[in-house]
């Protein structure tokens, strides 16, 4: 079955590329650095894509998280803010538009993501053991579940870990695995059930509503929360409207309610969610709200900015309405379909069908040659960046954390995520992708593995330091010189 994104435009060539819906009005200019410039800025960043400043990287796609385009509706609410420290006319919009899409009640604004994960940890756990029961975890998630003493499992069905599938809903969580963790571990160890919309670290992979729809049952047999990570929740929606029978005929703000109406719980990150920066955390039940109230001027500000810019909370509220247009939410999904549709047909090795966020690489089948603790994820996407300027995202081992006895646990994955921002990058910069990652993939062989020189106890993947085990780098720019010349 073919979940690729139904196009409502037809060109007459019969070719089938996705069309963008929107008009550059602002554009930034980049710059593509010669090879041997982006050999020295890995060198300088520790081989971590993270460490490299944005003057050495042609296209950034580390990320969607605060990097999407803002439309000119935002950019034109963010002129008329209200600089109250309390009771600010900015959080009254922001906290309209929260009701009105999202339908919660109560919000709690927070500076971004993160943040809300921390709060809702630190309230939830209440000691040491108390189990997270997730679809999949998120690496600030797991940290900060861990940090408060409490530990996560992830139960995903088979299907989910399988690189190649047809299986539209692969964040779907195994409900039958659910309800045998609730009877072993005991309801009064689990705070909360935990659900990503969409699973970040498997390849942007949705859940269905079916799905949810029995999380919740089970949830209310034995009087447990749910908290809804909703930051991908847009994407998680329209591809519910593909790919869901049920919902085929229904709109952005038909599936959404039907998402965060399941859910106890529903916090996000408006740096994906809504194309701008903060965050928050809502829900319709007040004794929640009070139990959580405390820790947002403890932790983050007054709870009528939460940390943010009056500025960004004016642009969240105009990009929660604009998560209800499907024109705009449909662009990076077709944009990373139409890049992994032609990786497979390269044969490639990818993560399908494709998902959300971004195209994933199989760092483990595209350089199988490298063992996981030498991480072949972080290594491939060093060498992407090295004959591309492209930066994209390690999410393997390295993005995993030591266990308690300083153990390196293996990841599920070896990915290399390739973000595909909403409304960024042009087709032809998506064709300059496959083109190099093509070149690459025939060049595997010379690609070597990684090892740490600097590791930092949490969240590792962030600022640690690494570097090459053998001269790897350097044959790899030799072959690129042969095969490229002159060119960049």
């Amino acid at each position: 079955m073919d979940f690729d994104n139904t196009a409502k435009i037809k060109f007459y060539s019969g070719e089938t590329i996705p069309l963008e819906l929107h008009k550059p009005r602002i554009v930034q200019k980049i710059h593509l650095a010669p090879i041997e410039r982006r050999l020295k800025a890995l060198e300088e960043g520790g081989f971590n894509t993270f460490r490299l400043n944005t003057q050495d990287v042609f296209l950034d796609m580390l990320t969607d998280s605060g990097t999407n385009a803002m439309s000119d509706m935002q950019l034109s609410a963010m002129m008329h803010a209200d600089d109250a420290y309390a009771g600010s006319l900015s959080f009254t919009r922001m906290q309209k538009a929260v009701e009105e899409v999202l339908k919660k009640k109560y919000l709690l604004p927070v500076h971004q993501g993160r943040a809300a994960e921390n709060i809702i940890s630190k309230v939830y756990i209440k000691k040491k053991g108390d189990l997270i029961p997730m679809n999949y975890h998120f690496t600030t998630s797991l940290a900060h579940i861990t940090q408060y003493g409490g530990r996560i499992v992830e139960l995903l069905y088979d299907e989910a870990y399988k690189i190649t599938s047809s299986h539209p809903f692969k964040g779907n969580m195994n409900i039958e695995k659910l309800e045998e963790v609730i009877k072993e571990t005991g309801v009064e160890n689990i705070p909360y059930i935990r659900m990503e919309a969409s699973t970040n670290l498997i390849g942007g992979q949705p859940f269905s509503i079916a799905n949810l729809r029995a999380v919740r049952k089970i949830a209310d047999n034995y009087g447990l929360k749910i908290v809804l990570d909703a930051s991908l929740l847009g994407e998680n929606a329209y591809l519910v409207i593909q790919r869901e029978p049920e919902f085929a005929n229904s709109t952005m703000g038909e599936v959404i309610e039907a998402m965060t109406g399941l859910s106890d719980i529903v916090y996000f990150s408006a740096r994906k969610l809504s194309s701008s920066r903060g965050g928050g955390i809502c829900t319709n039940n007040s004794d929640i709200y009070h139990e959580i109230e405390a820790m947002i001027p403890l932790f983050e500000g007054f709870l009528t900015y939460g940390g943010m810019s009056v500025r960004e909370i004016e642009a969240i509220a105009v990009g929660l309405y604009e998560t209800l247009d499907e024109q705009i939410i449909c662009q990076s999904p077709q944009f990373i379909s139409y890049l992994v549709n032609n990786l497979v047909s390269l044969d490639i090795p990818v993560v399908t069908p494709a998902g959300v966020l971004g195209a994933h690489i199989d760092a483990m089948k595209f350089c199988e040659h490298i063992p996981q603790l030498q991480y072949p994820a972080g290594a491939l996407a060093a060498a992407l960046y090295m004959i591309s300027g492209i930066r994209g995202m390690e999410r393997g081992t390295l993005s995993n954390q030591r266990d308690e006895d300083g153990n390196e646990p293996v990841a599920d994955m070896e990915l290399v995520r390739l973000a595909v921002p909403r409304r960024v990058f042009t087709l032809s910069q998506i064709k300059y992708v496959i083109d190099r990652l093509t070149w690459l993939h025939e060049n595997r062989k010379l690609i070597g593995g990684l090892k740490f020189v600097y590791e930092p106890p949490v969240l590792r993947f962030f600022m640690g330091g690494l570097e090459p085990v053998t001269d790897w780098p350097q044959q790899l720019l030799a072959k690129f010189k042969e095969d490229f010349g002159d060119s960049l």
